[in-house]
């Protein structure tokens, strides 16, 4: 992954933020974070071949991986199974057609 692929970096890879602040730095901002941020920063090891495979989803997608992992934790931490979300899907997909 390269900063071309984020589909903003065009709009502004020209710009110059060498004098840009943290969030933090900048109490309106940490605040408006704080208020509808709503995710942590952590860090995490993660087994090789699982960080490639939701890599590859995610290309595939034109998603984020992160995204990707945080919605299976999600899934994972409500109980949800891999069956009950097939259900989900076939019904969602079925009340489309």
């Amino acid at each position: 992954m390269n900063n071309n692929s984020d589909p903003m970096f065009v709009q502004y890879a020209d710009m110059d933020f060498t004098k840009a602040l943290p969030v933090k730095a900048v109490p309106a901002l940490a605040k408006l974070q704080a208020a509808h941020g709503g995710k942590s920063r952590i860090t995490m090891r993660v087994d090789t071949e699982t960080l490639a495979i939701f890599k590859a989803r995610a290309e595939m997608s034109g998603g984020n991986y992160q995204t990707l992992m945080n919605e299976a934790l999600r899934q994972f931490a409500q109980g949800q199974t891999l069956a009950e979300l097939v259900r989900t899907t076939i019904r969602q997909e079925l009340a489309h057609v």
